[in-house]
């Protein structure tokens, strides 16, 4: 009987032995989740940003592109009136003299 009681007392021993055990496995098991949780969140917001910045680059890029070209036909536009201006001020010149000597 004190054999059986024995056996009986080391295989609870054992058991909670083997539940600290699991406890402890399981801490530490959450443990390296939540790290690598972290980790993966860091990780996918330095890519957003690295994304983001991206983006916003391109964007700039093509906005500048753009507004060169529009620069660019402006003047190409103000070079046009100019030199249509030009070429009438004789004109106007003469019409406004022959206007203001026959009065």
């Amino acid at each position: 009987m004190a054999d059986v009681l024995r056996k009986i007392k080391q295989a609870e021993q054992d058991a909670e032995k083997q539940l600290a055990d699991a406890q402890a496995e399981v801490s530490k098991i959450a443990a390296d989740a939540r790290r690598q949780s972290v980790q993966i969140i860091a990780d996918a917001t330095d890519g957003s940003v690295a994304d983001t910045q991206a983006t916003l680059d391109a964007a700039r890029a093509q906005a500048n592109s753009e507004a060169d070209s529009v620069h660019a036909e402006g003047q190409k536009k103000v070079a046009e009136i100019e030199s249509s201006a030009a070429s009438r001020k004789d004109k106007a010149v003469t019409h406004l003299l022959d206007t203001v000597s026959t009065q």
